[in-house]
This record gives structure tokens, sequence and C-alpha cells, in this order.
């Protein structure tokens, strides 16, 4: 029996569009609440849902969010129905909080853009859409809300699904792109079909969800292990663990069989994968995105950071790195600043070399000659780092192509950022494998 899939999805858009509400009804219709959360609501309701459930109280969970009626930081809930699981993020809709919607779609399959049927389209609405092109987000879905408000207008759904079309062949990310009219509030088309709307023909928000074709969503053609840790039980009382040596991590990318010849960067040593372990067994194979311990067949040198891959489609290794970067500090990003860069399992030093452009996100046009980046920008930059990363394009691999900048002292994260595809493979020497 296979596991159940798990969907990560996150709803942005505008203030006020009902990204809270929407994410609070798909709880509420689904059956997913637990009594003491319903108790909560009742008794909250008198206090700001004005004596009516408010349902935007279950993910606005702190009371500066509650008395502005604004999401500040990103909540998440987790749900089922008995086709998936899901977690959701519900992420900020104003400007000053884009750094928090970039956090909680970084990891997502899916994207879900609220728009106001009364506003239309408007910047944040395309704002947030490029963020979930540029995050790699496969899946989106713009749910037009309230759509009660504008007596079920269906001139005003198609109106609104035309003014994305115009601008979403420019993005050129999406696998497929889903419209559907909805009230968040009263519930039509999110988890129960609306009487509203006979001139809609497609599935409720729930029924996508759970739909949705995520399985070809991971890279599966090139293997990617980075070692997080070196697994040495060493367990006197156990002979099988004596001399146990593993390493462990998450799969980055591709899949892993015993038997495989396999390379480690960046030294290059080679060998071959022996066993492949989970936390109730031992498998045949494995794939990504699952957490293992990879036994190889030599007593070789490899460390956390390391890199251990296959030999298809080699991955780049440079210290002159390309990538597009979210600013998410309040000091601005500037040509000549040092920087811990962290990259799946390693951290290194690394410098802001150039800074190429700033990108316009109203037009999504680029800026040439950008003095800084400041708090929320999109930029391109290049970097230096002290140690080479094995890494891929940020559109090949979200996992090997995508960093962190981390301030110095402060220990704060500055910016995310996702690379460009490698100028240069693997030096062609790697490519013998023969132990």
């Amino acid at each position: 029996m296979h596991p159940i899939e798990i969907l990560r999805f996150n709803t942005c858009g505008s203030v006020d569009d009902g990204k809270s509400t929407l994410i609070g009804r798909l709880l509420y219709d689904s059956k997913n609440l637990m009594e003491d959360q319903l108790e909560a609501l009742e008794r909250s309701a008198d206090i700001t849902g004005g004596g009516q459930i408010n349902l935007a109280n279950l993910t606005d969970g702190l009371r500066a969010e509650r008395e502005q009626g604004i999401t500040i930081d990103v909540a998440y809930r987790y749900f089922a129905t008995p086709r998936r699981k899901f977690i959701v993020a519900d992420t900020p809709g104003h400007v000053q909080y884009t750094r928090n919607m970039v956090t909680g779609a970084s990891t997502a399959n899916l994207s879900i853009v609220l728009v106001d049927a009364r506003q239309g389209v408007i910047e944040q609405s395309r704002r947030h859409t490029y963020i979930s092109a540029l995050l790699g987000i496969p899946h989106l879905v713009i749910a037009v809300n309230k759509m009660d408000l504008v007596d079920w207008s269906r001139e005003r759904f198609r109106e609104i699904r035309d003014q994305f079309e115009d601008f979403l062949p420019r993005l050129d990310v999406f696998r497929d792109v889903k419209f559907i009219p909805i009230s968040a509030l009263n519930g039509d088309n999110v988890v129960e079909f609306s009487k509203h709307t006979p001139w809609y023909e497609g599935p409720t928000l729930l029924g996508h969800l759970e739909n949705v074709h995520i399985a070809s969503d991971w890279n599966l053609s090139a293997f990617r292990f980075p070692v997080q840790w070196v697994n040495r039980p060493n367990n006197p009382r156990d002979p099988k663990l004596h001399d146990f040596r593993g390493f462990s991590g998450q799969i980055a990318g591709g899949i892993v069989k015993i038997g495989q010849k396999v390379m480690v960067l960046p030294g290059g040593l080679r060998s071959t994968v022996k066993d492949i372990w989970i936390y109730d067994g031992s498998l045949q194979e494995a794939f990504c995105p699952q957490p293992v311990t990879l036994v190889l067949e030599h007593d070789i040198d490899v460390s956390r950071g390391d890199m251990i891959i296959g030999r298809e489609n080699l991955p780049g290794m440079s210290t002159d790195l390309h990538a597009r970067v979210c600013w998410m500090h309040t000091h601005p990003l500037q040509r000549g600043k040092k920087y811990f860069l962290k990259h799946t399992t390693q951290t290194v030093q690394a410098v802001i070399t150039d800074i190429e452009d700033r990108i316009n996100v109203s037009t999504f046009e680029p800026e040439p000659d950008a003095p800084e980046l400041a708090l929320n920008d999109i930029g391109e930059i290049r970097l230096k780092t002290s140690k080479p990363l094995i890494f891929d394009g940020y559109a090949t691999n979200r996992l090997t192509g995508s960093f962190i900048l981390i301030e110095p002292g402060a220990n704060a994260t500055a910016g995310a950022g996702m690379l460009f595809p490698p100028m240069e493979i693997v030096k062609p020497e790697y490519n013998d494998f023969a132990i």
C-alpha cells in the first residue's frame, strides 16, 4: 500500500482578499477541526467577529493580526482528506511582508493567488504571481474571491481571467493554471459546489487540490544526496551496529538503488551503494525527497556538506555563482558585502561581487545598474564563495539550486537565492567510476 501523498500549498494575494478566511473555510467544511478549536472560534466570535464565527482566526493567531484584520506572520496548518494530506501556509498580503510570503511559498507544490472580484488584478496580484513563478512553484490556482459581492457575474470572472492570461505566458513556469470563482466567506466552490455558478464547469477548490498531479514535481533524473550526518552508532552490545558507518540525509534528486555506483564530491572518491536504510528497515531503492541512510561498499572519507551523486546528469561545481535573490533584511545588499551562504547541508563564506539588476515587479522588467537591493527587492547578483558549491540550476532542482544568505554576527537570514544553471559541470576526469 502506497503512502498518501502530501500536497504543500500556500495562499497569497493582496490585503483583505480573504486568504485566512479561505483556509478557515477549507478546515471547517472538510471537518478537520477539533472540538477545542471550534469552541475557541465561538469564544472569539463576540470579540472579533461581531457575534459571528470569524474563520480567519484559525490562522491569524497574533493579537495584532486580529486587531488589524491582516496577516503578518506565516501560519502553517495541516489537514487531510481520504485522498491526500495537506500542509498549507497562510502568507501575508501586504507589500511590507513580501519576505514572509517568500518564506511560506518556498517549499510549495501549488500556489493559490486570491483576487478580490471587485478590485480585479492589482499590483500585489502580479507581484505574488511573479514570486510564485520565481520560486518555481509548478501549479497555480487563481481563486476569484468575493464573487457574491459582484452578483456572481460570469463576465467579471472572465475579465479577471483575461487580465491574468495577458501576462502569464511571460512567466513561462507553471505547468497548469486553474481559475475558480469562489466565496470563501460563504463556502461557495470551496469544498461544495455553488448553486450560484451554473456557468462554471470546473472542480471545487478542494477537489482540484485533491487531484492535481504532483508525482512528477520532483527531479528524479539526477541522483543528488547532500550528506547531513555521518551515522556511527558504535553500539558494542549490537554486533550489527558495532562497525556500522552510514551517511544520513534527504535525497535531493533522482533515485538510488543498492549496487548503484556513486561518487562523492568535491573529492571525487568513488564507491557503490551497499545498503539503504530508513527508520524501520532497509530498502532496495529510494527516491527524492525521502530521508535515508546510505551505506557504501568502501570505507572512504565522507563528511557533512559533501554530496553523493550518480553517474548521469552531473552537477556544477564552482566558487563563482550567478543567482537571483529576494532580499529580506532591513540592511540593503551591496557590492563587496560578506555573508555566510547556506546551501544544502554546508555553510560557506561568500562575498557579493556584482549586482546586475533589480526586477520591477510591476512590469517584470530588469532595471540595470542598481546600486543596492533594499528590503523585499528582487534582483540578479554574482557571488564568490570560499569553497566550491555542488549545485544545479534552480529550475532543474529546487533543493540543490537554492541557498540563503546569513548576516554575520546577527545570524539573521538576509536573503533567499535561486541559482542559475552552472556554466561548467563537474570536470571530465570525475566521470571514471571504476573502483
